[in-house]
């Protein structure tokens, strides 16, 4: 089971991260989960958001170059030690972690770490092997 993420190239200027957010506020889409990583030229702007289609469509409209990315959401208890154990899971397998983020409904409870793995498939085998409850894409929309 793995996450739709969206993924939006922009350039790194003002303004353009206030449009894509503009836009998809304006077609009633709502933002679940976002990471902006960037270089001197251009920004990456990752996704989780209620509606993938949708959104795809209306920044493509735009003029927002799009790609849709399989992740990986991993639910773990807001404590000490998390994510370390997650990443054990993943270091036994010997399987490499392209990059993540993640966030905290209610500080105490449980957090949500989002991942893209090498192998995506075998990520999720691993983790579910080991205990870790992996949501879906309608999971991490009604958080």
């Amino acid at each position: 089971m793995h996450v739709e993420q969206i993924a939006v190239f922009l350039e790194n200027k003002s303004g353009r991260l206030a449009e894509i957010t503009a836009t998809l506020a304006y077609h009633d889409i709502n933002i679940r989960a976002l990471s902006v990583a960037d270089t001197a030229d251009f920004g990456i702007l990752r996704l989780i958001v209620d509606d993938v289609e949708k959104a795809k469509k209306v920044l493509k409209e735009n003029g927002f170059t799009v790609g849709i990315t399989k992740v990986v959401a991993v639910e773990v208890a807001d404590r000490s030690g998390g994510l370390a154990s997650v990443l054990q899971t993943i270091e036994q397998e010997r399987l490499n972690v392209e990059y993540m983020y993640a966030f905290v409904n209610k500080s105490g409870e449980n957090a949500v770490l989002v991942f893209r793995f090498d192998d995506v498939d075998r990520a999720i085998t691993a983790l579910r092997r080991d205990g870790f409850t992996i949501l879906s894409g309608d999971q991490v929309c009604a958080l």
